[in-house]
């Protein structure tokens, strides 16, 4: 391995021999010049892994120097060396893009520490994250068999996420296949614990907050007569894509609270989406407003009254009188368009934009077949959503929410999985079409993938007759039909699908942010 190289440039050199002496002893090869034009020359005809650079020197200063070497060498970190405190300098610099700033004297300590950080923190968080996942997994398998409510399992799951994303900052592949295994046991496990609890939720017993209270529970109590407030909702939002996303945020709110809740189940628009603007479960949603409840096999849109819903809602809880805005944004020219009207919706003190994000990565809306081609697993379908966030008009929108100093939440109605397990069902053929659950009559199944709901009504489920029931997919099982069961495992497999009973999909966020 070729010792680390290094260009210091300053123009009192010689004083610094006692440190050159030093960083040589430590092995790296240390080349010196006395002013930025020399570094220059150096900067071009050589290779150099880092350059510490005085600020303060005759002729091209630091700051003009650093602004030649990164447009040479846009990549090499540069560390600021000077003797001055003085804040613009600072604020120079750091615009510069250095990689760190040591005001002089500097001792050998922070010399070291500095190339530690620059060149070998890579190396460093590698064996760190893995050394500290080693110790979290047998405290996380411990876990797994001691969980037995539903705060247990939010706190499993968000310390899943944090290792999953943490591990994926590294070069051990092996540490991530590991985590994943022991993430498909925590979805089992999981599942069996929904399949225990869920009627005893429906019945009011150890019950989380779930989709059809969030509003009432969330966001009316969030209103403020001073400021407006923008509900952000983004199908298909799984914790661990808001976690890859928040940062992009922060670059403009302060969260006031982070929360889990649960989707109800189906996890699918139809159910967990209404229920959220209605404030009321499916089957009482159908008994209320019989004509805008659509049912499986009916041909229209199954979220059409959402913003009927949500009026509907507030003014059961003493808002009739609020103004409040509701968008839909399922193309990408009307959420360019949506942004400019950010300015007169901050007017009213509620407004709500439903961003069916997923239908934009895909432009697919049930085969995504881009997504399965661009994130065939969940570490590339986090780094898609980041690079679609940063690149939307959403982006943008969030900027100017935070412009007009409005309040923002943002949250989901459920979440996806990506699907690896085929499970055989035979149905009629008017069976509906979701591969992770299933309603309908005469159907058969094995019965350990699945979470079985003869009486649909316990779980407040509508249905079209009295022998028709539900069944939902376990863990990352979908359904396949067995006279096409080649075609369904080889189309839907590694795809990301919602509806059933996972981590994924029932356990989803909620934040609460300020404007800066």
């Amino acid at each position: 391995m070729e010792p680390t190289r290094i260009l210091w440039v300053d123009d009192e050199i010689e004083l610094l021999k006692p440190h050159l002496i030093f960083l040589r002893e430590k092995n790296y090869t240390v080349d010196t010049v006395h002013n930025g034009h020399d570094a220059l020359d150096q900067v071009r005809s050589e290779s150099y892994d880092l350059v510490f650079l005085d600020e303060n020197m005759p002729g091209m200063d630091g700051l003009e120097t650093l602004k030649e070497i990164k447009e040479i060498r846009s990549g090499l970190p540069v560390v600021m060396v000077t003797k001055s405190e003085e804040e613009h300098i600072m604020e120079e610099a750091i615009g510069g893009q250095i990689a760190d700033y040591l005001i002089k004297p500097v001792n050998p300590n922070q010399l070291l520490l500095s190339l530690k950080k620059n060149l070998d923190k890579r190396r460093l968080v590698n064996e760190k994250t893995n050394m500290d996942y080693q110790q979290a997994f047998r405290k996380i398998g411990m876990e797994l068999n001691e969980v037995r409510d539903w705060a247990g399992w939010v706190d499993l799951y968000q310390k899943l996420v944090y290792w999953e994303i943490a591990l994926e900052q590294t070069e051990d592949r092996n540490m991530e296949e590991i985590l994943q295994m022991q993430k498909r046991e925590a979805n089992d496990l999981f599942s069996r614990y929904v399949d225990n609890a869920y009627l005893d939720w429906m019945e009011g017993e150890d019950a989380p907050l779930m989709s059809h209270d969030l509003f009432s529970e969330k966001v009316f109590p969030a209103l403020d007569d001073q400021r407006s407030t923008f509900v952000l909702l983004l199908d298909n939002l799984r914790y661990d894509q808001w976690k890859v996303i928040q940062p992009e945020l922060m670059k403009y709110f302060r969260l006031s609270e982070e929360s889990m809740f649960s989707s109800i189940l189906p996890t699918a628009t139809q159910y967990a989406r209404n229920a959220m603007f209605a404030g009321l479960m499916p089957d009482e949603i159908k008994r209320r407003y019989p004509d805008r409840w659509k049912d499986e096999n009916d041909e229209e849109s199954k979220n059409q009254f959402e913003e009927f819903f949500l009026r509907e809602q507030l003014d059961r809880h003493g808002f009739k009188d609020i103004r409040f805005s509701y968008h839909k944004v399922v193309q990408q020219a009307y959420g360019k368009k949506l942004v400019d009207q950010v300015k007169n919706m901050a007017q009213n003190p509620l407004n709500v934009i439903v961003y069916n994000f997923v239908d934009m990565l895909s432009h697919a809306k049930t085969e995504m077949d881009m997504i399965k081609q661009l994130a065939a697993d969940d570490k590339a379908y986090r780094s898609l959503t980041l690079s679609w966030f940063k690149n939307s008009p959403l982006a943008e929108m969030v900027r100017l929410i935070a412009e007009e100093k409005g309040q923002l939440i943002v949250t989901t109605d459920h979440g996806t999985i990506n699907v690896t397990q085929p499970s055989k069902l035979v149905g009629e053929r008017s069976l509906n079409s979701n591969l992770r659950y299933k309603v309908g009559r005469n159907m058969s199944f094995q019965e350990k993938d699945v979470l079985v709901a003869h009486d649909p009504s316990a779980l407040h489920l509508p249905v079209q007759s009295r022998s028709q029931f539900y069944v939902f997919a376990r863990d990352d099982h979908f359904f396949a039909y067995p006279n096409r069961y080649n075609h369904y495992v080889q189309y839907y497999r590694n795809t990301f699908q919602h509806g059933g009973i996972s981590l994924e999909e029932m356990i989803i966020p909620f934040a609460l942010m300020e404007s800066r």
